[in-house]
């Protein structure tokens, strides 16, 4: 209805149709958009939070292998080594009982030594607490005391003139890497000490720039390439224990023999894994200049 100025209405009434949209949020599909949306947030909730249960028990499960692996390979550096060069010294008494019982008596005394030294270690190498070359961060001298050690041992077959050849500035590695480095490298040089009947052996010690590299070579009578494809004889542990070893560093790990031409063991180690930084000499930057410090 309506008036005018005068206040006189008109006598009928009048009606318009209008309606009024719904907000977007009022609406059916909105709901169901909605209702679909969070159902797959939770859904898709759910998966991610079982994806993450079953990556942290995978992870616990490859430490245990990884620990297990670890001490079946410092059990096999340590102990068996040791009780295999026990075996050899005990052998070397009892044949020298009848007619030399005086220089047995010598034997069996550093035999005995010998012993309590290998329980010693397999001790150290369960506890982690190894010695190996923490005791001095030269590589070369731990390699040399070692070589020494083994090519004095009278329980080898045959005796072969060894040396240590080391070339670039030695520098200082991180303790973890420079342990297994001196432990594949004892294994390779036991390796050609007691089996390779070799004349000559040789280590190799290369601080590059790139990368540091170890070779551990010698003259003697060589392995079969296929046992090397094989990575070692069944029940053998020793050269898959170095591959093992050179893995877990980041390194790269070459055998070479071949019969009656000596065996060659090169290992390389990338220079950012390998070379501890050094705390001594230090860079500052300031306002755009180099200024250099020396702590």
């Amino acid at each position: 209805m309506a008036s005018n100025g005068d206040g006189l209405w008109n006598g009928s009434e009048s009606s318009i149709a209008f309606t009024i949209d719904p907000a977007f949020w009022q609406t059916w599909w909105f709901r169901l958009t909605s209702g679909v949306t969070m159902a797959l947030v939770i859904l898709a909730y759910t998966r991610l939070r079982m994806h993450i249960l079953t990556q942290q028990l995978n992870v616990r499960f490859e430490e245990r292998l990884a620990e297990r692996t670890r001490i079946a390979r410092e059990l096999h550096d340590t102990l068996l080594q040791g009780f295999h060069g026990l075996l050899l010294r005990f052998q070397t008494v009892s044949n020298l009982l009848p007619e030399r019982p005086a220089e047995a008596k010598q034997r069996l005394e550093s035999a005995i030594d010998q012993a309590a030294q290998t329980i010693t270690e397999g001790r150290d190498a369960v506890q982690e607490l190894r010695s190996s070359t923490v005791v001095t961060n030269d590589l070369a001298f731990a390699v040399s005391a070692l070589g020494e050690e083994l090519a004095a041992d009278e329980t080898n077959q045959n005796s072969a003139a060894f040396r240590v050849e080391v070339e670039g500035t030695p520098r200082n590695l991180h303790p973890i890497l420079r342990d297994e480095v001196y432990r594949i490298a004892g294994e390779a040089m036991r390796n050609a000490f007691r089996h390779a009947q070799a004349r000559q052996i040789e280590v190799e010690i290369r601080y590059e720039e790139r990368q540091l590299r170890l070779r551990v070579r010698d003259d003697g009578k060589g392995v079969d390439p296929k046992l090397l494809h094989e990575e070692g004889r069944p029940g053998h542990w020793g050269l898959n224990g170095m591959h093992e070893r050179a893995r877990l560093v980041g390194a790269h790990l070459d055998v070479w023999s071949k019969l009656d031409s000596g065996t060659e063991v090169e290992l390389s180690v990338p220079a950012s894994i390998a070379y501890a930084i050094s705390t001594a000499h230090r860079r500052w930057w300031w306002a755009g200049k180099g200024t250099e410090m020396k702590s």
